[in-house]
Protein backbone atom coordinates (compact mmCIF):
# COMPACT_ATOMS: atom_id res chain seq x y z
CA UNK A 1 0.00 0.00 0.00
CA UNK A 2 1.10 3.46 -0.87
CA UNK A 3 1.80 5.97 2.15
CA UNK A 4 -1.00 7.39 3.22
CA UNK A 5 -1.14 11.53 3.20
CA UNK A 6 -3.15 14.41 4.94
CA UNK A 7 -4.77 14.69 1.49
CA UNK A 8 -8.82 14.45 1.23
CA UNK A 9 -8.64 11.56 -0.73
CA UNK A 10 -6.63 9.33 1.68
CA UNK A 11 -8.68 10.64 4.57
CA UNK A 12 -12.18 9.57 2.70
CA UNK A 13 -9.82 5.96 2.01
CA UNK A 14 -8.85 5.71 5.71
CA UNK A 15 -12.18 6.70 6.66
CA UNK A 16 -13.87 3.88 4.79
CA UNK A 17 -11.43 1.42 5.95
CA UNK A 18 -11.99 1.81 9.60
CA UNK A 19 -15.60 3.19 10.18
CA UNK A 20 -17.10 1.72 6.33
CA UNK A 21 -20.51 0.52 7.80
CA UNK A 22 -20.83 4.12 9.37
CA UNK A 23 -23.37 6.57 7.87
CA UNK A 24 -21.50 8.89 5.51
CA UNK A 25 -23.67 11.01 3.48
CA UNK A 26 -27.53 11.44 3.36
CA UNK A 27 -28.64 13.21 0.09
CA UNK A 28 -32.31 13.76 -0.36
CA UNK A 29 -33.55 10.20 -0.62
CA UNK A 30 -29.97 8.66 -1.22
CA UNK A 31 -27.88 7.12 1.67
CA UNK A 32 -24.15 6.38 1.59
CA UNK A 33 -22.05 4.63 4.31
CA UNK A 34 -18.22 5.60 4.41
CA UNK A 35 -17.45 2.15 2.25
CA UNK A 36 -20.19 2.96 0.03
CA UNK A 37 -19.12 6.63 -0.78
CA UNK A 38 -15.09 5.62 -1.09
CA UNK A 39 -16.46 2.83 -3.72
CA UNK A 40 -18.40 5.07 -6.18
CA UNK A 41 -15.87 7.83 -6.03
CA UNK A 42 -13.20 4.94 -6.41
CA UNK A 43 -15.01 3.65 -9.58
CA UNK A 44 -15.62 7.69 -10.31
CA UNK A 45 -12.10 8.38 -10.38
CA UNK A 46 -10.90 5.86 -12.48
CA UNK A 47 -13.35 6.46 -15.16
CA UNK A 48 -12.11 10.31 -15.22
CA UNK A 49 -8.85 8.86 -15.21
CA UNK A 50 -9.76 6.29 -18.22
CA UNK A 51 -11.47 9.50 -20.09
CA UNK A 52 -7.81 11.15 -19.93
CA UNK A 53 -7.81 13.19 -16.42
CA UNK A 54 -5.16 13.30 -14.68
CA UNK A 55 -3.35 14.82 -11.86
CA UNK A 56 -3.44 18.41 -11.44
CA UNK A 57 -6.43 18.60 -14.18
CA UNK A 58 -9.27 20.93 -13.47
CA UNK A 59 -12.81 18.82 -13.37
CA UNK A 60 -15.79 21.04 -13.47
CA UNK A 61 -18.75 19.74 -10.80
CA UNK A 62 -22.22 21.84 -12.59
CA UNK A 63 -25.01 20.63 -10.86
CA UNK A 64 -27.60 21.30 -7.59
CA UNK A 65 -26.87 19.73 -4.34
CA UNK A 66 -27.33 15.71 -5.03
CA UNK A 67 -25.46 12.39 -3.76
CA UNK A 68 -23.23 13.08 -7.67
CA UNK A 69 -21.66 16.32 -6.39
CA UNK A 70 -19.99 14.68 -3.34
CA UNK A 71 -18.79 11.56 -5.37
CA UNK A 72 -17.72 13.55 -7.90
CA UNK A 73 -15.75 15.81 -5.00
CA UNK A 74 -13.93 12.57 -3.62
CA UNK A 75 -13.32 11.26 -6.79
CA UNK A 76 -10.97 13.94 -8.33
CA UNK A 77 -9.09 13.67 -5.06
CA UNK A 78 -8.31 9.98 -5.79
CA UNK A 79 -6.73 10.86 -8.82
CA UNK A 80 -5.10 13.97 -7.58
CA UNK A 81 -7.55 16.27 -9.97
CA UNK A 82 -9.04 19.24 -8.77
CA UNK A 83 -12.90 19.73 -8.29
CA UNK A 84 -13.91 22.53 -9.44
CA UNK A 85 -16.98 24.26 -8.30
CA UNK A 86 -19.59 25.71 -10.31
CA UNK A 87 -22.30 28.28 -9.72
CA UNK A 88 -25.51 26.51 -11.55
CA UNK A 89 -27.18 29.92 -11.21
CA UNK A 90 -24.60 31.91 -13.46
CA UNK A 91 -25.37 32.95 -16.44
CA UNK A 92 -23.50 32.48 -20.31
CA UNK A 93 -20.97 35.42 -19.56
CA UNK A 94 -20.64 34.70 -15.70
CA UNK A 95 -20.20 30.82 -16.85
CA UNK A 96 -17.69 31.83 -19.55
CA UNK A 97 -15.24 33.39 -17.61
CA UNK A 98 -15.41 30.90 -15.12
CA UNK A 99 -14.93 28.12 -17.57
CA UNK A 100 -12.55 30.03 -19.31
CA UNK A 101 -10.13 31.04 -16.36
CA UNK A 102 -10.23 27.64 -14.22
CA UNK A 103 -8.64 25.26 -17.60
CA UNK A 104 -11.74 22.77 -16.98
CA UNK A 105 -10.72 19.09 -19.46
CA UNK A 106 -13.70 17.88 -17.80
CA UNK A 107 -17.21 18.36 -16.58
CA UNK A 108 -19.64 16.21 -14.74
CA UNK A 109 -23.21 18.19 -15.01
CA UNK A 110 -26.62 17.71 -14.27
CA UNK A 111 -28.85 17.11 -17.25
CA UNK A 112 -30.27 20.29 -16.50
CA UNK A 113 -27.29 22.31 -17.21
CA UNK A 114 -26.19 20.63 -20.40
CA UNK A 115 -27.52 23.26 -22.39
CA UNK A 116 -25.29 25.81 -20.17
CA UNK A 117 -22.30 23.94 -20.79
CA UNK A 118 -22.89 23.60 -24.09
CA UNK A 119 -23.15 27.45 -25.20
CA UNK A 120 -19.82 28.03 -23.42
CA UNK A 121 -17.89 25.28 -25.04
CA UNK A 122 -15.61 27.92 -27.10
CA UNK A 123 -14.53 28.61 -23.94
CA UNK A 124 -13.26 25.14 -22.81
CA UNK A 125 -9.41 25.20 -23.96
CA UNK A 126 -8.92 21.59 -23.43
CA UNK A 127 -12.19 19.93 -22.70
CA UNK A 128 -11.79 15.81 -23.09
CA UNK A 129 -14.88 14.96 -21.27
CA UNK A 130 -18.47 15.36 -20.36
CA UNK A 131 -20.49 13.32 -18.12
CA UNK A 132 -23.70 13.94 -17.47
CA UNK A 133 -25.26 13.26 -14.37
CA UNK A 134 -28.39 10.17 -15.04
CA UNK A 135 -28.01 7.32 -16.89
CA UNK A 136 -25.09 7.84 -18.35
CA UNK A 137 -23.42 8.92 -15.25
CA UNK A 138 -24.76 5.49 -13.14
CA UNK A 139 -23.44 3.17 -16.36
CA UNK A 140 -19.84 4.92 -16.06
CA UNK A 141 -19.49 4.14 -11.96
CA UNK A 142 -21.12 0.54 -12.83
CA UNK A 143 -18.82 -0.42 -15.31
CA UNK A 144 -14.98 1.32 -13.57
CA UNK A 145 -13.34 -0.70 -11.47
CA UNK A 146 -13.35 -0.78 -8.20
CA UNK A 147 -9.32 -0.91 -7.53
CA UNK A 148 -7.87 1.98 -6.00
CA UNK A 149 -4.56 1.61 -7.98
CA UNK A 150 -4.10 5.31 -8.36
CA UNK A 151 -0.39 6.74 -7.95
CA UNK A 152 0.72 7.92 -4.59
CA UNK A 153 -0.83 11.55 -3.78
CA UNK A 154 0.86 14.19 -1.80
CA UNK A 155 -0.11 16.75 1.19
CA UNK A 156 0.96 19.37 -1.85
CA UNK A 157 -2.08 18.36 -4.30
CA UNK A 158 -4.20 21.19 -5.11
CA UNK A 159 -7.41 21.76 -3.58
CA UNK A 160 -9.27 25.15 -4.87
CA UNK A 161 -12.67 26.73 -4.69
CA UNK A 162 -13.99 30.39 -6.56
CA UNK A 163 -15.18 32.93 -4.90
CA UNK A 164 -15.92 36.19 -5.81
CA UNK A 165 -13.38 38.41 -7.62
CA UNK A 166 -12.67 42.02 -6.49
CA UNK A 167 -15.12 42.96 -10.14
CA UNK A 168 -17.31 40.37 -9.48
CA UNK A 169 -16.03 37.81 -11.18
CA UNK A 170 -15.27 34.53 -9.74
CA UNK A 171 -11.70 34.14 -8.75
CA UNK A 172 -9.76 30.94 -7.81
CA UNK A 173 -8.58 30.59 -4.46
CA UNK A 174 -5.68 27.79 -4.55
CA UNK A 175 -4.91 25.98 -1.38
CA UNK A 176 -2.73 23.04 -0.46
CA UNK A 177 -4.70 19.70 1.10
CA UNK A 178 -2.56 19.52 3.92
CA UNK A 179 -3.45 23.23 4.41
CA UNK A 180 -6.98 23.17 3.21
CA UNK A 181 -7.32 20.22 5.77
CA UNK A 182 -5.87 21.79 8.71
CA UNK A 183 -7.05 25.33 8.07
CA UNK A 184 -10.60 24.78 7.67
CA UNK A 185 -11.79 20.97 7.66
CA UNK A 186 -10.47 20.54 11.64
CA UNK A 187 -12.83 22.97 13.62
CA UNK A 188 -15.00 19.55 14.89
CA UNK A 189 -11.28 18.39 15.79
CA UNK A 190 -11.03 21.60 17.51
CA UNK A 191 -7.89 22.83 15.63
CA UNK A 192 -5.89 19.84 17.15
CA UNK A 193 -2.57 18.50 15.25
CA UNK A 194 -2.53 15.64 13.16
CA UNK A 195 1.11 13.96 12.38
CA UNK A 196 -0.38 11.37 10.06
CA UNK A 197 -3.85 9.80 8.48
CA UNK A 198 -3.82 6.95 10.33
CA UNK A 199 -4.51 8.57 13.35
CA UNK A 200 -7.65 9.07 12.34
CA UNK A 201 -8.64 5.47 12.99
CA UNK A 202 -8.42 5.31 16.74
CA UNK A 203 -10.24 8.86 17.11
CA UNK A 204 -12.94 7.80 15.23
CA UNK A 205 -13.40 4.24 16.88
CA UNK A 206 -13.70 6.05 19.74
CA UNK A 207 -16.22 9.15 18.40
CA UNK A 208 -20.07 9.02 19.17
CA UNK A 209 -20.95 9.62 15.07
CA UNK A 210 -22.89 12.81 15.04
CA UNK A 211 -25.27 14.63 11.97
CA UNK A 212 -24.58 17.22 10.51
CA UNK A 213 -26.92 19.04 8.04
CA UNK A 214 -26.33 22.10 6.05
CA UNK A 215 -28.81 23.89 3.38
CA UNK A 216 -26.61 25.84 1.43
CA UNK A 217 -25.03 24.91 -1.53
CA UNK A 218 -22.25 22.79 -2.44
CA UNK A 219 -20.93 24.90 -4.92
CA UNK A 220 -19.89 27.23 -1.70
CA UNK A 221 -17.03 26.40 -0.14
CA UNK A 222 -18.23 26.90 3.03
CA UNK A 223 -20.57 23.72 2.64
CA UNK A 224 -17.56 21.64 1.35
CA UNK A 225 -15.70 22.53 4.33
CA UNK A 226 -19.15 21.82 6.68
CA UNK A 227 -18.72 17.93 5.07
CA UNK A 228 -14.58 17.49 5.66
CA UNK A 229 -15.49 18.42 8.95
CA UNK A 230 -17.71 16.23 10.09
CA UNK A 231 -16.35 13.44 7.44
CA UNK A 232 -13.22 13.98 9.19
CA UNK A 233 -14.73 12.63 12.78
CA UNK A 234 -16.33 9.88 11.31
CA UNK A 235 -19.79 11.94 11.12
CA UNK A 236 -22.54 11.78 8.85
CA UNK A 237 -23.32 14.63 6.47
CA UNK A 238 -27.22 15.70 5.94
CA UNK A 239 -26.92 17.56 2.47
CA UNK A 240 -30.44 19.41 1.84
CA UNK A 241 -30.89 18.81 -1.82
CA UNK A 242 -34.79 20.60 -2.31
CA UNK A 243 -34.77 22.95 -5.36
CA UNK A 244 -35.89 25.68 -2.70
CA UNK A 245 -35.47 26.60 0.93
CA UNK A 246 -38.52 25.19 3.03
CA UNK A 247 -38.18 25.61 6.84
CA UNK A 248 -40.75 23.08 7.38
CA UNK A 249 -39.12 20.24 5.16
CA UNK A 250 -35.77 21.32 6.86
CA UNK A 251 -36.44 20.30 10.49
CA UNK A 252 -38.34 17.38 9.04
CA UNK A 253 -35.38 15.90 7.59
CA UNK A 254 -33.22 16.93 10.41
CA UNK A 255 -36.03 15.47 12.82
CA UNK A 256 -35.71 11.70 10.64
CA UNK A 257 -32.03 11.74 9.96
CA UNK A 258 -31.38 12.72 13.64
CA UNK A 259 -29.49 15.77 13.21
CA UNK A 260 -26.94 17.13 16.15
CA UNK A 261 -25.41 20.15 14.56
CA UNK A 262 -27.68 22.41 11.87
CA UNK A 263 -25.88 25.08 9.94
CA UNK A 264 -27.61 27.89 9.10
CA UNK A 265 -26.45 31.12 6.53
CA UNK A 266 -28.43 34.36 8.68
CA UNK A 267 -31.37 35.60 8.84
CA UNK A 268 -32.64 33.83 5.56
CA UNK A 269 -32.55 30.43 7.05
CA UNK A 270 -32.43 31.14 10.69
CA UNK A 271 -35.58 33.36 11.10
CA UNK A 272 -38.09 30.72 9.50
CA UNK A 273 -36.61 27.83 11.15
CA UNK A 274 -36.92 29.55 14.17
CA UNK A 275 -40.57 30.40 13.05
CA UNK A 276 -41.53 27.40 12.37
CA UNK A 277 -40.61 25.92 15.34
CA UNK A 278 -42.54 28.55 17.46
CA UNK A 279 -45.54 28.01 15.41
CA UNK A 280 -48.06 26.47 18.18
CA UNK A 281 -50.88 26.43 15.44
CA UNK A 282 -48.95 23.98 13.55
CA UNK A 283 -48.01 20.38 14.45
CA UNK A 284 -44.90 19.94 16.49
CA UNK A 285 -41.54 18.89 14.56
CA UNK A 286 -39.49 17.47 17.44
CA UNK A 287 -36.00 17.59 17.15
CA UNK A 288 -34.46 16.49 20.27
CA UNK A 289 -30.58 15.54 19.06
CA UNK A 290 -29.88 18.93 18.14
CA UNK A 291 -27.26 20.59 20.16
CA UNK A 292 -25.69 23.11 18.21
CA UNK A 293 -26.85 25.43 15.41
CA UNK A 294 -23.72 27.12 13.88
CA UNK A 295 -24.00 30.20 11.66
CA UNK A 296 -21.80 31.60 9.14
CA UNK A 297 -21.77 33.47 5.62
CA UNK A 298 -24.27 35.99 6.65
CA UNK A 299 -24.60 37.70 10.10
CA UNK A 300 -27.72 36.89 12.40
CA UNK A 301 -29.60 39.87 13.18
CA UNK A 302 -30.45 40.42 17.19
CA UNK A 303 -33.94 39.88 16.87
CA UNK A 304 -33.39 36.32 14.83
CA UNK A 305 -30.76 35.57 17.52
CA UNK A 306 -33.43 35.86 19.94
CA UNK A 307 -36.15 33.91 18.31
CA UNK A 308 -33.58 30.93 18.01
CA UNK A 309 -32.85 30.56 21.13
CA UNK A 310 -36.72 30.59 21.95
CA UNK A 311 -36.62 27.56 19.34
CA UNK A 312 -33.95 25.93 20.66
CA UNK A 313 -33.40 25.90 23.98
CA UNK A 314 -31.00 23.34 25.02
CA UNK A 315 -28.70 24.18 22.16
CA UNK A 316 -25.67 26.08 21.26
CA UNK A 317 -26.11 28.80 19.02
CA UNK A 318 -22.39 29.52 17.63
CA UNK A 319 -21.04 31.91 14.95
CA UNK A 320 -18.25 31.25 12.69
CA UNK A 321 -16.04 33.16 10.75
CA UNK A 322 -14.00 32.49 7.40
CA UNK A 323 -13.22 33.10 3.98
CA UNK A 324 -12.29 31.48 1.11
CA UNK A 325 -8.54 32.86 1.55
CA UNK A 326 -8.18 32.04 5.78
CA UNK A 327 -9.89 28.83 5.98
CA UNK A 328 -11.76 28.27 9.21
CA UNK A 329 -10.98 31.07 11.12
CA UNK A 330 -12.57 31.31 14.51
CA UNK A 331 -15.69 30.84 16.64
CA UNK A 332 -18.04 33.17 18.67
CA UNK A 333 -20.25 31.58 21.43
CA UNK A 334 -23.57 33.45 21.86
CA UNK A 335 -23.17 35.07 24.76
CA UNK A 336 -24.47 38.48 24.02
CA UNK A 337 -24.94 41.12 21.35
CA UNK A 338 -22.93 43.42 19.55
CA UNK A 339 -22.54 46.00 17.37
CA UNK A 340 -20.09 43.42 15.75
CA UNK A 341 -19.62 39.74 15.30
CA UNK A 342 -17.19 38.52 17.75
CA UNK A 343 -15.21 35.91 17.48
CA UNK A 344 -12.49 33.98 19.45
CA UNK A 345 -9.64 33.50 16.85
CA UNK A 346 -6.32 31.00 17.37
CA UNK A 347 -2.66 32.37 17.96
CA UNK A 348 -2.57 32.53 14.30
CA UNK A 349 -4.53 35.27 13.64
CA UNK A 350 -3.60 38.51 14.18
CA UNK A 351 -5.31 42.56 12.98
CA UNK A 352 -2.72 44.32 11.49
CA UNK A 353 -2.31 47.98 11.82
CA UNK A 354 -1.51 50.13 8.53
CA UNK A 355 2.41 49.48 9.15
CA UNK A 356 2.00 45.68 9.17
CA UNK A 357 2.29 45.94 12.90
CA UNK A 358 -0.26 44.21 15.45
CA UNK A 359 -3.01 46.72 16.10
CA UNK A 360 -3.61 47.79 19.44
CA UNK A 361 -6.70 47.00 21.34
CA UNK A 362 -10.00 48.80 20.55
CA UNK A 363 -7.58 49.85 17.25
CA UNK A 364 -9.02 49.07 14.01
CA UNK A 365 -7.20 47.32 11.69
CA UNK A 366 -7.16 44.37 8.90
CA UNK A 367 -7.46 41.01 9.93
CA UNK A 368 -4.66 38.57 9.22
CA UNK A 369 -4.12 34.85 8.90
CA UNK A 370 -0.67 32.88 9.09
CA UNK A 371 -0.10 29.25 9.21
CA UNK A 372 -2.03 26.96 6.95
CA UNK A 373 -3.26 29.12 4.46
CA UNK A 374 -3.83 29.14 1.07
CA UNK A 375 -0.78 29.16 -2.15
CA UNK A 376 -2.84 32.10 -3.33
CA UNK A 377 -5.08 33.03 -6.47
CA UNK A 378 -5.34 30.84 -9.68
CA UNK A 379 -3.57 32.74 -12.63
CA UNK A 380 -3.28 35.99 -10.70
CA UNK A 381 0.28 36.82 -9.44
CA UNK A 382 -0.56 40.41 -8.73
CA UNK A 383 -3.73 39.64 -6.62
CA UNK A 384 -1.90 36.96 -4.82
CA UNK A 385 1.35 39.37 -4.10
CA UNK A 386 -1.42 41.93 -2.63
CA UNK A 387 -3.31 39.52 -0.57
CA UNK A 388 -0.78 37.36 1.01
CA UNK A 389 2.47 39.38 1.88
CA UNK A 390 5.36 38.17 3.56
CA UNK A 391 5.70 40.17 6.93
CA UNK A 392 8.43 40.12 9.19
CA UNK A 393 9.61 36.56 7.09
CA UNK A 394 6.36 35.37 7.72
CA UNK A 395 3.79 34.55 4.75
CA UNK A 396 0.25 36.22 5.94
CA UNK A 397 -3.36 36.40 4.53
CA UNK A 398 -5.10 39.63 4.56
CA UNK A 399 -8.39 38.84 3.09
CA UNK A 400 -9.90 42.79 2.91
CA UNK A 401 -12.09 42.58 6.73
CA UNK A 402 -11.51 45.32 8.86
CA UNK A 403 -11.30 44.23 12.42
CA UNK A 404 -10.87 45.12 16.27
CA UNK A 405 -9.14 43.09 19.01
CA UNK A 406 -11.28 43.70 22.25
CA UNK A 407 -10.31 43.42 25.60
CA UNK A 408 -11.62 39.99 26.12
CA UNK A 409 -9.19 38.75 23.47
CA UNK A 410 -11.90 38.33 20.93
CA UNK A 411 -11.80 39.83 17.26
CA UNK A 412 -14.72 42.07 16.21
CA UNK A 413 -15.53 41.60 12.46
CA UNK A 414 -16.02 44.75 10.91
CA UNK A 415 -16.59 44.23 7.56
CA UNK A 416 -15.16 44.68 4.14
CA UNK A 417 -14.55 48.09 2.75
CA UNK A 418 -15.31 47.70 -0.74
CA UNK A 419 -19.21 47.74 -0.16
CA UNK A 420 -19.94 44.38 -1.32
CA UNK A 421 -23.45 43.37 -0.40
CA UNK A 422 -24.46 40.01 1.63
CA UNK A 423 -27.65 39.08 0.49
CA UNK A 424 -28.32 35.74 1.83
CA UNK A 425 -24.56 34.67 2.25
CA UNK A 426 -24.32 35.30 -1.72
CA UNK A 427 -21.48 37.83 -2.34
CA UNK A 428 -22.62 40.56 -4.54
CA UNK A 429 -20.56 43.45 -6.03
CA UNK A 430 -22.29 46.76 -6.95
CA UNK A 431 -19.87 47.62 -9.56
CA UNK A 432 -20.74 44.12 -11.11
CA UNK A 433 -24.70 44.92 -11.22
CA UNK A 434 -23.99 48.88 -11.99
CA UNK A 435 -22.20 47.27 -15.31
CA UNK A 436 -25.53 45.42 -16.11
CA UNK A 437 -27.64 48.09 -15.60
CA UNK A 438 -25.80 50.46 -17.65
CA UNK A 439 -26.46 48.09 -20.91
CA UNK A 440 -29.83 48.64 -20.41
CA UNK A 441 -30.64 51.56 -23.49
CA UNK A 442 -32.61 53.62 -20.98
CA UNK A 443 -30.38 53.48 -18.26
CA UNK A 444 -27.90 56.48 -18.52
CA UNK A 445 -26.36 56.22 -15.40
CA UNK A 446 -26.71 53.91 -12.13
CA UNK A 447 -25.58 53.09 -8.54
CA UNK A 448 -26.13 50.03 -6.33
CA UNK A 449 -26.20 49.45 -2.83
CA UNK A 450 -26.92 46.91 -0.11
CA UNK A 451 -30.32 48.03 1.77
CA UNK A 452 -32.12 46.04 4.37
CA UNK A 453 -34.03 43.21 3.77
CA UNK A 454 -35.84 41.48 6.78
CA UNK A 455 -35.31 37.86 5.29
CA UNK A 456 -32.09 38.53 3.11
CA UNK A 457 -30.22 40.68 5.60
CA UNK A 458 -29.00 42.59 2.52
CA UNK A 459 -30.85 42.85 -0.60
CA UNK A 460 -29.50 44.59 -4.01
CA UNK A 461 -30.84 48.09 -4.67
CA UNK A 462 -30.29 50.59 -7.23
CA UNK A 463 -30.28 53.97 -7.97
CA UNK A 464 -31.03 54.50 -11.59
CA UNK A 465 -30.75 57.53 -13.96
CA UNK A 466 -33.36 57.09 -16.32
CA UNK A 467 -33.44 58.59 -19.99
CA UNK A 468 -37.31 57.76 -20.41
CA UNK A 469 -39.67 58.05 -17.41
CA UNK A 470 -41.30 55.15 -18.82
CA UNK A 471 -38.64 52.76 -17.72
CA UNK A 472 -39.77 50.25 -14.82
CA UNK A 473 -38.47 47.83 -12.41
CA UNK A 474 -39.72 44.51 -14.13
CA UNK A 475 -37.97 45.81 -17.35
CA UNK A 476 -34.70 46.34 -15.19
CA UNK A 477 -35.16 43.04 -13.59
CA UNK A 478 -35.77 40.86 -16.85
CA UNK A 479 -32.68 42.91 -18.82
CA UNK A 480 -30.21 42.00 -15.61
CA UNK A 481 -31.47 38.56 -15.32
CA UNK A 482 -30.07 38.39 -19.16
CA UNK A 483 -26.27 39.04 -17.85
CA UNK A 484 -26.45 38.17 -14.21
CA UNK A 485 -27.61 35.46 -11.59
CA UNK A 486 -30.68 35.85 -10.62
CA UNK A 487 -29.60 36.79 -7.09
CA UNK A 488 -27.97 39.22 -8.15
CA UNK A 489 -30.93 41.61 -10.21
CA UNK A 490 -32.00 44.24 -7.73
CA UNK A 491 -35.00 44.09 -5.59
CA UNK A 492 -35.95 48.08 -5.56
CA UNK A 493 -34.96 50.61 -7.98
CA UNK A 494 -35.09 54.06 -7.06
CA UNK A 495 -35.00 56.60 -9.91
CA UNK A 496 -33.51 59.58 -9.33
CA UNK A 497 -32.61 62.85 -11.72
CA UNK A 498 -28.59 62.41 -11.19
CA UNK A 499 -26.04 59.66 -9.25
CA UNK A 500 -23.74 61.29 -6.88
CA UNK A 501 -20.16 60.88 -8.25
CA UNK A 502 -16.91 62.18 -6.67
CA UNK A 503 -14.69 64.46 -8.62
CA UNK A 504 -12.69 62.18 -10.16
CA UNK A 505 -15.81 60.52 -11.54
CA UNK A 506 -16.31 57.41 -9.18
CA UNK A 507 -19.57 56.69 -7.54
CA UNK A 508 -19.96 58.33 -4.31
CA UNK A 509 -21.26 55.40 -2.49
CA UNK A 510 -21.66 57.76 1.21
CA UNK A 511 -24.18 60.06 -0.92
CA UNK A 512 -26.04 57.12 -2.82
CA UNK A 513 -26.53 55.62 1.04
CA UNK A 514 -27.70 58.64 1.91
CA UNK A 515 -29.96 59.25 -0.73
CA UNK A 516 -31.23 55.77 -0.79
CA UNK A 517 -32.24 55.98 3.02
CA UNK A 518 -33.76 59.23 2.23
CA UNK A 519 -35.81 57.80 -0.70
CA UNK A 520 -37.19 54.41 1.21
CA UNK A 521 -38.09 56.59 4.22
CA UNK A 522 -40.47 58.68 2.58
CA UNK A 523 -41.57 55.39 0.60
CA UNK A 524 -42.04 53.57 4.32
Amino acid sequence: MTQRHIQIADIIETLADAAGSRLALVAGEERRTYAELDDRATRLANHLASNGVGAGDKVGVHARNCVEWVESFYACFKISAVPVNINFRYREAELRHLYGNSDCVAVVVSSEFVGAVESVRDAFTELRHMLVIGPDYEAAVNEASNERNFAERSPDDIYMVYTGGTTGLPKGVMWRNEDVVLGALNSYRQGAALAEVGDLTAEVAANNPMALMTMGPMMHGGCQWAMGNIHLVGGTFVLYCERQFDAEKVLEIAASTGVSSLSVFGDAMGKPIADRLLDTSKPTIDVPNIFAVSNGAAPLTPGVRRRLREAFPNAMLVDSYGASETGATGVGADAEDHSSPRFMMGADVTVFDEEFGQAEVGEIGMLARTGHIPLGYYKDEEKTAATFPIVDGRRWVIPGDFARREEDGSISVLGRGSGSINSGGEKIFPEEVEGALMQHPLVADAAVLGTPSERWGQQVSALVQATDETLTLEELQAHCRELLADFKTPRTVMFIDEVPRTPVGKVDYQAVKAMAESLLDKES
